[in-house]
């Protein structure tokens, strides 16, 4: 039985607290959600309560951002994707982000200045479909590579977008080396959320854009009369999402920042083996990376976000496939009381977590070092809906992965 692994952060594992979070200060982040603000659609996704769910496991509050509403695309990844472009596209007309408006950036004469562009990545499905959605606004031309195992039915979305898209025979890390080596060849813009020596500006842009999400979610409670959460899951693949999350909450609050719990699939957990290393330096994972949640089996992390993660986030988790599982059971079927979140598995397995984390005995080591109580007020985040329709009905009618798993601490 696969077990629930974890890793609490501290000097001893690397941890410096001294990694630049001004990339996400709030300055920053009005230009972010004041360019997509004006996108044609945009409204801040909802911020579902769980009132009895959090009773029920003794914590204060919990609250989820439902990203299975963001711009009727069911995923948060857009976001990353079509600012990173716009910041591109920015740079490359001379002009700052605040003088490009979507409207403008779509229109006749930009089009004209800009001439033929075709944008690259590599993706799961839900980051792929993004950049194929803005290139296609943008009447642009997108190519799009996925990795073995990648469901047919987001490639076909992914293809209704107007991009060219294929599933590979390889792992995504190698897929995302195979995405820059055809880019170079052929001239194409790589908008990609992994970063590496010499490929960091468009993966800081994806990151800036991810942070309207976490603008929004800290309005919507603060709206509820919660100044802010104190504890915030996130999922980590490359860590490109939990290094903004990490990185905005940081800007914000300072060293009052919420404690931010990363957590990864247990097939792809390169962030928990890098904290287990303790020496400060990134771990890879390779092999098939096979797990259910397709959006975080990445084993190479994004070196912005992992000097961010590595810095400020308060433990490292790896979850088999059960996790993930058991939170989209969880926020499928809520308690009385409490809102419905359609999530899919990369989108759940937070909230899969939390459940387990509060709920068993064997986890109460986990439980004591975030100090999770009844005055907890917890802030998930549901990436993703049933972006993959047949596998969301396999596990939460038919019931697949259903093991109950047990912790071991190294």
């Amino acid at each position: 039985m696969e077990e629930i692994r974890y890793v609490v952060n501290g000097p001893e594992r690397g941890m410096q607290g001294r990694a630049s979070v001004e990339s996400f200060s709030e300055d920053e982040m009005r230009k972010v959600v004041g360019f997509h603000s004006t996108m044609p659609g945009y409204s801040p996704t909802p911020l579902a309560s769980l009132p009895s769910l959090a009773k029920r496991l003794g914590l204060g509050s919990i609250h989820v951002k439902d990203e299975s509403h963001r711009f009727g695309l069911k995923a948060f990844k857009v976001l990353g994707g079509c600012y990173a472009i716009a910041m591109h596209l920015a740079q490359k007309l001379g002009k700052d982000i605040s003088e490009l408006p979507f409207q403008v950036l779509t229109s006749d004469q930009v089009k004209q200045q800009l001439g033929d562009v075709t944008f690259a990545t590599t993706t799961d499905g839900n980051h792929g479909r993004g950049v194929a959605w803005t290139a296609r606004m943008l009447r642009q031309k997108a190519v799009v590579y996925m990795p073995k195992g990648s469901a047919v039915f987001r490639l076909e979305k992914i293809r209704g977008e107007g991009a060219q898209a294929e599933i590979l025979d390889m792992n995504y890390d190698d897929a995302v080396r195979y995405t820059d080596q055809q880019a170079k060849k052929h001239g194409w813009v790589v908008v990609q959320d992994t970063a590496w020596e010499g490929y960091t500006d468009i993966p800081l842009w994806i990151m800036q854009g991810y942070g309207t999400m976490v603008v929004e979610a800290l309005e919507q409670m603060k709206a509820r009369g919660e100044e802010r959460p104190t504890h915030v899951f996130i999922q980590a693949g490359v860590g490109s999402l939990a290094g903004a999350v990490q990185g905005v909450l940081r800007a914000r609050f300072g060293q009052d920042a919420p404690k931010v719990v990363v957590v990864e699939a247990s097939a792809a957990a390169c962030y928990y083996e890098s904290a287990v290393a303790g020496d400060g330096k990134p771990r890879a994972v390779g092999g098939d990376l096979f797990t259910l949640m397709a959006g975080l089996a990445c084993g190479e992390v994004n070196i912005i976000g992992y000097e961010i993660l590595r810095d400020y986030a308060a433990a490292f988790v790896s979850c088999p496939d059960y996790v993930a599982a058991r939170g989209m059971r969880v926020l499928g079927n809520p308690l009385e009381g409490d809102q419905k979140v359609i999530s899919g598995e990369s989108g759940a397995v937070t909230t899969g977590l939390l459940a387990y984390l509060m709920d068993r005995p064997e986890l109460k080591g986990l439980r004591e070092a975030l100090d999770l109580n009844e005055s907890s007020r917890v802030l998930l985040f549901s990436t993703e809906g049933d972006t993959d329709p047949d596998r969301y009905r396999s596990v939460v009618w038919d019931g697949e992965f259903p093991t109950v798993g047990h912790l071991s601490r190294p």
